[in-house]
């Protein structure tokens, strides 16, 4: 069986309220930034490249304490693959994006809209996480939800 590993991260900017990066697969789901972690890389500089590959975005600030990891299976033609993909939470200073060429659309949500938004479980699971962190470290993220 295959195995991949890729990293990403749940970006959130604060303009009063907080507010998630989504983005938007030409496949038609809705996820955060992610990429396969290449050769010599560490799992941080891939989330960097991705962000700014896929969004433009080149400022983040990494919040440190934050990795969640998901794991699933998928097919490729007829070979099962075991993709593992780790999440770090990281803060953009700007709202501007600039998508490329993997994406359609993009949108800053509050957790509530970007929760009931994001089409995997995996990825509730991993923005309730980053919604539950930010909370316990005293940054206003609106209401709390299950």
């Amino acid at each position: 069986m295959k195995r991949e590993r890729s990293a990403g991260a749940v970006i959130f900017r604060r303009n009063g309220k907080v507010k998630y990066l989504l983005l938007k697969y030409g496949a038609g789901h809705w996820d955060f930034v992610k990429g396969h972690i290449e050769p010599g890389e560490s799992e941080v500089e891939t989330l960097l490249r991705e962000a700014e590959e896929e969004t433009g975005i080149k400022e983040l600030e990494i919040i440190q304490g934050f990795r969640e990891r998901i794991e699933y299976f998928y097919r490729l033609g007829k070979e099962l693959v075991h993709k593992e993909v780790v999440f770090y939470l990281a803060e953009a200073k700007s709202s501007e994006v600039r998508l490329s060429y993997e994406h359609v659309d993009y949108a800053w949500l509050p957790f509530e809209e970007a929760h009931a938004r994001v089409t995997y479980a995996n990825a509730k699971r991993v923005l309730r996480a980053a919604r539950d962190f930010l909370a316990e470290r005293g940054i206003e993220v609106g209401a709390h939800q299950g």
